[in-house]
């Protein structure tokens, strides 16, 4: 099978790869119809994660119809279509039962990184009775690929870690997937004001589009002193940082208010500076999270209902022949304006 596989810091190649079998009872094989390019993956490439190994298969998010499931699989069967969740929960752990599938003991996020993952024709999903969802008929599976990461992630790192509540002012930095993603489920919660801060004209015009009731340019203007006055001076209730770097996190430490709340998102690749000197007796919380997907049976309902619309994410579509193509659309998205890409495998 073609599949897209990391050779080390820099390196990828579309390369033929033996087709993955099952190796405990607990697992499914899926055939892989549509997946993405996450920002993780950009992060792996630029050797941000050490802990993916050259020769690994990316990708941890997807679509697509069951293969061949073990022999302790329940509630699955050959040709079911099926979201894949970028997490991988074994229900059972500790931590499973405290709702944190992220640190699953034998799961968590291993797809594309620990194990082969879903950049391929097919792939292997650990406990898949508990790591993937069986689609509804007659939902659109492009935009269902949304949900495996991006959308859980902006809501429950995001929206639900910084505490978003009806009345309440938020400040997404980073108008990119995930950014938009939060400013996308925080609007559940009617908040008054969702300020979209990022240097791309493009993004911050799908930001409008999208719902929010402000957006600033941080290149040509000075993003703490335009949420001041946006904020009677007080700064916002919740800040999500949806970029990953030291400066956008240092801009989060500037734009929250007293009592408020940092909702770090972003995957870190170095240290950042954290300014206890100025925020010691402001009365706010830091959070972080890795996604951990409890939101995902939600999220599905809303689509179905309606009332999320996964789709208007995805700006670009390719063939898995045609990845490297897709790779590079993804990493220039200033050029591009690139938001999703998707990726037919099959």
């Amino acid at each position: 099978m073609k599949a897209l596989v990391y050779h080390g810091p820099g390196e990828k190649s579309l390369d033929e790869r033996p087709m993955p079998e099952l190796s405990a009872p607990t697992d499914a094989i899926v055939k892989v119809t549509r997946t993405t390019i996450c920002g993780t993956d950009l992060h792996i490439l630029k050797g941000d994660v050490p802990t993916c190994e050259p020769g690994r298969i990316l990708g941890h998010e997807g679509v697509g119809v069951v293969h061949s499931v073990g022999s302790a699989v329940s509630g699955l069967s050959v040709g079911d279509h099926v979201l894949i969740s970028c997490i991988s929960s074994c229900g059972q752990c500790e931590y499973c039962r405290r709702g944190m599938y992220s640190h699953c003991t034998t799961g968590g996020w291993i797809l594309g990184h620990r194990i082969d993952g879903t950049q391929a024709e097919y792939v292997r999903i650990p406990h898949a009775q508990t790591s993937l969802y069986r689609i509804p008929a007659g939902l659109d599976e492009e935009a269902l690929v949304m949900l495996s990461d991006i959308l859980p992630t902006g809501f429950e790192c995001g929206v639900l870690n910084g505490k978003v509540q009806p009345g309440s002012t938020v400040a997404v930095v980073g108008a990119g997937p995930i950014g938009l993603a939060s400013l996308l489920t925080a609007q559940f919660y009617s908040p008054a004001q969702i300020i979209m801060i990022d240097p791309d004209a493009n993004r911050l015009e799908v930001a409008q589009r999208f719902g929010a009731t402000a957006c600033i340019d941080n290149v040509h203007a000075d993003a703490v002193a335009e949420v001041m006055k946006l904020t009677d001076s007080v700064g916002v209730d919740c800040v999500i940082e949806a970029v990953g770097i030291p400066s956008t996190f240092e801009l989060c430490q500037g734009l929250v208010a007293p009592g408020g709340t940092i909702a770090n998102v972003g995957v870190h690749g170095v240290k950042c500076d954290l300014h206890l000197e100025k925020l010691w007796d402001r009365n706010i919380a830091i959070t972080t999270r890795l996604v951990d997907t409890v939101s995902t049976p939600m999220l599905l309902k809303t689509v179905k209902a309606g009332r999320l619309d996964p789709a208007q994410l995805i700006t670009h579509r390719f063939q898995l022949v045609d990845i490297l193509a897709a790779y590079e659309t993804f990493a220039h998205a200033a050029n591009t304006h690139a938001l999703k890409v998707l990726i037919e495998a099959s």
